[in-house]
């Protein structure tokens, strides 16, 4: 019979950063998660994880987004920008499930993996425009970006345009796909 103390042990010390969430507040965070994002698990637990984003933008897109998903199926991944306790933004790779279909926000499981420069192409891109391409792959408005990034909605347009030239596409979804390494 296996000793009922390794779960709890199993999840602090997992090599993978891993949080418990109910309505987007966290409840538990591991070792991993710590490391990761910074935040102390004494500080981080409690607090809304409107503090791992961005911006508040990026918080309810997010949301609005795995509300939809979570509710049809019990687990997804999608790949986004995180905040850590220093103010650096990583490229994240985020598996959820939650264990209340019936609520999907009423308790949830995460994990975390920082995501390496890889977008399908991206190399032939400057800094902006990589920027700029992650915020597009998301689904965010040219207006959307522009807050996020502190730039006119006709600057993060004019990103665009290059990158869809630069990556020799035609329309917004043949962007997506190429970058997400599916086209």
């Amino acid at each position: 019979m296996p000793d009922p103390d390794l779960a709890p042990l199993g999840f602090h010390e997992a090599p993978v950063a891993l949080s418990i969430l109910s309505h987007r507040r966290v409840l538990l965070v591991n070792a991993e998660f710590e490391a990761l994002f910074g935040w102390p698990q004494a500080e981080i637990e409690g607090q809304s994880v409107r503090l791992l984003y961005p911006s508040s933008v990026d918080y309810e897109k997010t949301g609005s987004r795995w509300a939809r998903r979570l509710a049809g199926q019990q687990r997804h991944e999608d790949e986004r920008f995180m905040r850590c306790r220093s103010g650096r933004t990583l490229w994240m790779r985020a598996r959820g499930r939650t264990l209340t279909p019936d609520e999907p926000f009423r308790l949830t499981l995460w994990a975390f993996d920082p995501v390496p420069e890889r977008m399908s192409g991206t190399e032939v891109l400057t800094l902006r425009e990589r920027e700029v391409a992650r915020y597009v792959v998301n689904g965010f408005t040219s207006k959307e970006i522009g807050q996020a990034l502190g730039i006119s909605p006709r600057t993060v347009e004019v990103h665009r345009s290059a990158i869809m030239r630069k990556l020799d596409v035609g329309k917004a979804a043949e962007l997506v796909a190429r970058l997400t390494g599916r086209g």
